[in-house]
Parts: structure tokens; sequence; C-alpha cells
């Protein structure tokens, strides 16, 4: 495997990787099936395949929607891979949505992007109140894609937008293009640039850059370019790696839902 290739791997420097994506499964569908009611799956933002959402509501009136955007390299995974990440959300009496993207191959970067801000708009219409995006990995990236200035987001529903925490965020797309993923990503010069959230300038409001500790030299310098270029905090997680600094989401009182959905 070619050096650049190492730098983006992360299950290979994580012991018991290949035991994550059961365990995040069945944790998502023993959540999904503890909602009932408070649980309105499938929702459509599209005409698409995947142009779909879940969306998990409190107890009582929401005080505002979280909105969480899976990982993957936009290649792999979907929403209910993650489904219990809602929990914390929902213990502080926030609803939490969880969209579905179109993966590459079958879309490229930049038709991804739209997409998710047509899932956000779509959410917003079911839930009123300020507006959180957090989201990991490739999700960490189109969560500060959200929050470019040029990104599509309808500017009624960016204006709701309260606070950003990409995790673990892929800021630079340029270095992906030397990597074997790029065959299926397709990235070219001009969309690398386009869609790498460091090169464009950020919205105004409260962003906070995650990442684990324990995480690829890579990863930890993609946090920080993005938190150098938009002089935003870089919050490093002590020793924690790609595939559990997430976790936290689930804890209505951890460090990263406080960031994400306190008033600070």
């Amino acid at each position: 495997m070619a050096e650049i290739d190492l730098a983006y791997n992360n299950g290979g420097f994580i012991p018991g990787a290949e035991f994550y994506a059961p365990r995040w499964a069945a944790e998502a569908a023993a959540f999904r099936a503890a909602q009932g009611a408070r649980a309105r799956l499938g929702l459509a933002y599209g005409a698409g395949e995947r142009h779909w959402l879940d969306l998990f509501l409190p107890e009582g009136k929401p005080l505002g929607l979280m909105v969480f955007i899976h990982g993957g390299y936009w290649m792999a995974f979907g929403p209910r891979d993650w489904s219990h990440l809602a929990q914390g959300a929902l213990d502080r009496g926030w609803a939490c949505a969880l969209p579905a993207y179109t993966l590459a191959p079958a879309a490229r970067i930049g038709a991804i992007t739209p997409e998710v801000c047509r899932a956000i708009e779509r959410a917003a219409e079911d839930v009123p109140g300020p507006i959180a995006v957090t989201g990991h990995s490739a999700g960490g990236h189109l969560t500060a894609r959200v929050f470019n200035q040029n990104s599509p987001l309808a500017a009624a529903v960016a204006g709701r937008l309260s606070a950003g925490v990409p995790v673990s965020p892929l800021a630079d797309l340029r270095p992906l293009m030397a990597t074997e993923m790029n065959a299926t990503l397709r990235l070219d010069a001009a969309e690398a640039v386009a869609e790498s959230p460091m090169l464009c300038a950020r919205r105004p409001g409260r962003v906070t850059v995650w990442v684990g500790g324990a995480e690829r030299p890579a990863f930890l310098d993609q946090a920080r370019w993005l938190s150098d270029a938009w002089s935003v905090p870089c919050h490093i997680a002590p020793r924690l790696h790609h595939f559990n600094v997430i976790d936290d989401l689930a804890r209505p009182d951890s460090a990263l839902v406080e960031t994400l959905l306190g008033t600070g």
C-alpha cells in the first residue's frame, strides 16, 4: 500500500477494527426499535434512492434540531448504522435527523454536498428552532461544507444554524486525488478545490473542529488545517481514535454534545 493510502487508512491501525461496524449496526437497530412513534423513518427529501432521512423526536416540544451526517469516505455506510448517536440530543430535548445521501461512484462529492443541504432543509420543515450540525470523517467534511458561505443551503435555513462540530473532517481534498480510493471518488483538481471546506470562507456562527488524539496523523493535520483556516477552536479528544471519537454523541452530558448543543 502506498504511503498516501496508509496515511488515510484508519481501520488498519485500530485494534479490533472489524468489530466496530457490527456493533454500530446492532446498537442502532436496538435504538430505533425503542423509539416507537417518536421515530419518523425514511422521510423523503428528493426522488433519488438514497434521498431520505430518519428523524427522531424527543419527549415534548423539541428545543431544536441536531443533524448527524455519517462518514465512510463518501463510499460506504448509511445513517442507520449510527441511529443510536441521536440519544444524547434526545435526552437534552432536541430532535435529531440522520440523512442518507448518494454514495460514490454513483455520485461525485460535488453532488453529495447539495443532497445533504436539501436533507437539512427537509428536516427543518418539521422541527422549528436552532439547527446544530455535526458529522464524522466524510460527514465531518460535509458538515464543514454546510458552513461554507458558498454551500447551497437555503438562506432561511442557514440563518437558523446555531453550531457546527465537524468531527475528524476531511478539510482539504487535494491529497485524496493521489489515493487508490480516487478511482471511486473521481476527484479532479477543480472539484477538490471547490469541495475543500478549508479553501472556502465559513458562515458566521459557532464552529468547533473535533478530532481524536489517537487518530492517524493525517486526520490530526486535516483537523488543524480547518481550525487554522477558519480561526475556530480545535478540540483534540485524548486517547480516542477514528472509530470511537463519536461515541460521546450518545451521552447528553458529554463535552462533545455540550459543545454542539450548549449555549457557550
